[in-house]
């Protein structure tokens, strides 16, 4: 399995699901973990990556405040003196057909899933330009791909992220910065629990694989673009979704 390294990594929406099962793969490749997440929710991802051996702290962050996110990422370049990896994660849906969305829940859902990404990246962007070394890995879904009745909000916030990190990748790739989206399918999260069994049912038989994916295989392909071996790979999206959408 692809070993990291000594790296500094920051991952929002460590708490659960495919935020935690990213911390945990980059701590086991050896990257220094700051599994950050609202309030003190990553404290059992954190505590499981010490248990194993590995090395994480917790960070207690609101990813909708930039100011919050700005604080974080100085303490951490002073602390421990980089940032080379930014994992992007953290995500919130609230679906609903378009003529009963409410403006307030879309503006929720595009504030967490894409501005605030944006404040994330433009964040760690400046100590990544200082040092020559990057990696951006945004966490967008197969539904920012192709869309989904009673999504608007949620696929409008994941393409975006696709289009917005395809934009930072050109801006940065000069200065030895990466960046990446990966979209995952049908994911065994709690998100798609919320679906009840027939919706999990019907999602799934769009899968050729058959299957619903797990974090894990998720984390996989996000512990490759952290890596030198995707060095000369960045602006590309990244389907985990069992041949759900080519």
């Amino acid at each position: 399995m692809t070993k990291i390294g000594d790296r500094v990594t920051i991952v929002t929406g460590a708490s659960r699901g495919i935020g935690r099962a990213v911390a945990e793969q980059l701590a086991e490749a050896g990257c220094m973990v700051v599994a950050a997440a609202r309030e003190q929710h990553a404290e059992e991802t954190v505590a499981t990556i010490l248990a194993s051996g590995g090395r994480a702290e917790l960070a207690s962050l609101d990813v909708t405040e930039p100011d919050a996110v700005r604080n974080l990422v100085s303490d951490v370049v002073k602390r421990l003196g980089r940032i080379d990896v930014l994992v992007a994660n953290a995500g919130i849906a609230r679906d609903q057909l378009l003529l009963r969305l409410q403006r307030k829940d879309w503006d929720d859902v595009l504030t967490t899933n894409l501005t605030a990404v944006f404040t994330c990246v433009q964040a760690v962007l400046r100590p990544m330009i200082r040092q020559r070394f990057g990696r951006i890995i945004t966490i967008s879904s197969v539904v920012g791909q192709m869309g989904n009745a009673g999504q608007a909000s949620y696929a409008a916030s994941k393409a975006g992220l696709i289009g917005f990190t395809k934009a930072v990748a050109k801006e940065v790739a000069s200065r030895g910065v990466t960046a990446n989206v990966v979209a995952p399918g049908l994911i065994d999260t709690d998100m798609t629990r919320a679906l009840g069994s027939k919706g999990r049912d019907d999602w799934q038989s769009l899968v050729p694989l058959g299957r619903m994916g797990t974090p894990a295989e998720v984390a996989h392909a996000v512990r490759f673009l952290a890596s030198d071996e995707a060095s000369y790979i960045t602006g590309q999206v990244v389907g985990v979704n069992g041949g759900m959408y080519m």
